[in-house]
């Protein structure tokens, strides 16, 4: 199934899928090119918005969450790209440990794990689950909301390796596990646990490609420079695919600090956008997306339409600012160009989700939500939050069909997830400190 796209698709967006379709070649040997040059990201998830108008990504994860929501029928995909993965970190490895988020109680988020750990064992690897989690102290298991039991084994360090120790569980004796590498699906939010420094083993992915190092804006940078080559490539307005942004430092929500600089920012960008909207003759009002530069969970975001709304906020929008995940104090914001999504399902709002291994899609879903707008964040709480999965994949596209026909809007999306990981890839080339 494919949300219906409630806005006319006879313009840009009509014109850049045709685009892409034509120059697919031309994009695959580019991509080709690039990966030779570039290490992909053990995985990712980039969160996309379509509005008719343009197709960008707006987030990207390279702890994604979200393997419970795939298709399974592309089960087969997930493995073979998980083969190269594990191939490039340590060719020989046959044992992986997943060190998951502490939060134990999120059943979906369970269920995920699970998900994952059985793509993992069907490409070859002997796989265990080994919490950090001060709750974890003996093997656990918990229900997942499949209705599946995962396994918690409580993490020890010897040395510099981190082991699961020979225990026992309902009278079944637990192996010690020594593994060559640790997939790690925790995005370290909290901090770099002391448990993980310094280890001798693979952390994949690297301890800095965690919240307590990254930044959106340097990603958003990086791509940047990505779409920058690609649109010449394709010869195509790299706003269709791309959207503007702008940082504020050394906010302070709480104490009301900043305040001028983040409503001068949004002012630029907003004018910035206005000019984009006329040149296409887009008739929506232009926003932005003002959210922590570091973070995730959908905290610490607000819709903005006037530099006048984040001047003098209330104690109820500034403490909904001011801390994301794990209590993490916001003091760094991103001010992003807002993407309208126009997909819709059962006239609920829908934005695509697309899932990569190594630097091969496979496969994403729908994140739908009855509760929230086309101009707002889906990446929310909500009762009526309702995965879709793709039903197609996103790497055969119908070139003899129409350019919005459904294997073909999945190329595209396929196309600029790729292109958000390749900016990832970039960025993490750049953090790494051994690049000196």
């Amino acid at each position: 199934m494919v949300p219906h796209l409630t806005t006319a698709l006879n313009g840009p967006l009509l014109s850049l899928e045709k685009n892409m379709l034509d120059a697919m070649p031309k994009i695959e040997h580019w991509f080709r090119s690039q990966w030779l040059e570039h290490a992909a990201p053990f995985y990712a998830s980039v969160d996309l918005r379509n509005a008719g108008f343009k197709l960008a990504p707006v987030d990207t994860n390279l702890f994604p969450a979200g393997f419970n929501n795939l298709n399974p029928e592309f089960l087969h995909l997930c493995v073979q790209a998980a083969m190269v993965a594990v191939e490039k970190v340590c060719p020989e490895a046959h044992r992986l440990l997943i060190i998951p988020e502490n939060h134990t109680r999120n059943t979906y988020y369970l269920q995920n794990v699970l998900e994952l750990a059985n793509i993992l064992k069907q490409a070859g690897m002997h796989i265990r689950v080994g919490s950090i989690s001060p709750e974890i102290t003996v093997p656990t298991r918990l229900e997942t909301q499949g209705c599946q039991t995962l396994l918690l084994e409580p993490v020890v360090r010897v040395g510099n390796r981190i082991k699961l120790p020979q225990s026992t569980i309902d009278g079944e004796t637990l192996e010690e596990f020594d593994s060559c590498a640790i997939l790690l699906n925790n995005d370290l939010s909290a901090g770099i646990p002391e448990i993980l420094k310094n280890l001798e083993q693979d952390l994949i992915p690297p301890l800095y490609a965690g919240w307590s190092t990254r930044r959106k804006s340097q990603h958003f940078s990086a791509y940047n420079r990505v779409t920058t080559e690609f649109a010449q490539l394709i010869g195509i307005d790299e706003w269709l695919i791309n959207p503007y942004f702008d940082t504020c430092g050394e906010i302070d929500f709480n104490a009301r600090t900043g305040e001028e600089c983040l409503a001068g920012k949004v002012e630029q960008l907003l004018e910035k956008i206005k000019l984009k909207y006329a040149e296409y003759g887009v008739t929506q009002e232009p926003f932005v997306i003002v959210k922590a530069d570091a973070g995730t969970y959908g905290m610490g975001i607000m819709t903005v339409k006037s530099p006048d709304e984040v001047r003098g906020l209330n104690r109820k929008t500034r403490n909904k600012m001011a801390v994301v995940k794990e209590g993490l104090q916001v003091s760094e914001v991103i001010i992003q160009e807002g993407v309208y999504t126009f997909e819709s399902i059962n006239e609920a709002v829908a934005e695509p989700v697309v899932y990569m291994i190594d630097h091969y899609v496979i496969g994403g879903f729908y994140r739908v939500h009855t509760g929230r707008g086309v101009d707002e964040n889906l990446n929310a709480p909500g009762s009526h939050f309702v995965p879709l999965a793709f039903e197609k994949p996103c790497t055969l596209p119908d070139r003899a069909g129409a350019p919005d026909a459904a294997p073909n809007r999945f190329y595209a999306y396929g196309v600029v997830a790729r292109l958000a990981l390749l900016a990832a890839a970039i960025e993490l080339q750049e953090l790494n400190p051994l690049n000196y």
